[in-house]
């Protein structure tokens, strides 16, 4: 892509082993839905994911996870960990959900469009568009100042915010932004759920992308499989009401 830095080794693929863990119950239970979560470590509102095959994942620069280049290499890692888990005789392949709250909402948004097993979708504050405050609230300042003296600019403005992203996140601001990604889970259901006040991601930044799905699903027969709720006074925050929509979400398509 256009937008993907040229500089030597950006895009150079580095394996590395990773740890996994997994737990089994004794006894035959047949081929299980799967539930992929992204989580923050001590959320307090996590529910037991009875009847699934339950798999949490640490995006990287989390937990035992190390360091990473761009946002992409989450996305490759639940690529591949998918990969293994269609191999799996207890796993049924054509159920496999995912989810994740905020950096992993993006991850299951970005999954999702990537990856046609996962069947069901639901990102959590994790699908925004309005990128310029998304990166002052992350604290991205350095880059961004840097960025504006690389580009001889006083001030800084949408083509600095863009360069940051495209360094970050390639592609991003662009074709993988949400109105154009968010069509390629069409008619897969997607239930995207967010905070009405949350500021990283701005509901008024979605309106005009929403829109474009809303009529997607609808041309693909399948307006009841897309739902955005926008939850009000709440903030960049997962709360029990998400929780209680997302596991309903995954109850209806998945089992």
């Amino acid at each position: 892509m256009e937008s993907c830095p040229k500089r030597d080794g950006y895009v150079k693929i580095d394996f590395a082993e990773e740890n996994l863990y997994l737990y089994t119950e004794e006894g035959e239970q047949g081929r299980l839905p799967v539930l992929i979560l992204s989580l923050r470590e001590r959320n307090q509102y996590r529910r037991p994911a009875v009847g699934y095959v339950a798999v949490s994942v640490d995006s990287r620069y989390h937990g035992e996870r190390a360091n990473s280049v761009t946002a992409y290499r989450d996305v490759w890692d639940l690529i591949k960990l998918t990969d293994y888990l269609t191999e799996r005789k207890d796993v049924d392949p054509s159920r496999i959900g995912i989810t994740g709250e905020s950096l992993g909402g993006m991850h299951a948004w970005v999954a999702a469009a990537a990856d046609t097993r996962y069947a069901v979708g639901v990102p959590i504050i994790g699908v925004q568009r309005d990128h310029y405050s998304f990166v002052l609230l992350f604290l991205l300042v350095l880059m961004v100042a840097e960025a504006r003296t690389d580009l001889y600019k006083s001030e800084i403005d949408s083509e600095i915010v863009e360069k940051v992203w495209d360094q970050i996140a390639p592609g991003v601001a662009h074709e993988f932004d949400a109105p154009h990604s968010i069509l390629a889970i069409t008619p897969r259901p997607l239930l995207i759920l967010n905070g009405e006040e949350d500021p990283r991601c701005p509901v008024e930044g979605l309106q005009s992308a929403m829109e474009r799905v809303v009529e997607a699903y609808y041309l693909a027969k399948s307006p009841g499989n897309f739902k955005f709720i926008s939850e009000p006074g709440i903030g960049h925050e997962m709360t029990p009401l998400m929780v209680k929509e997302a596991s309903n979400w995954f109850d209806k398509f998945l089992n």
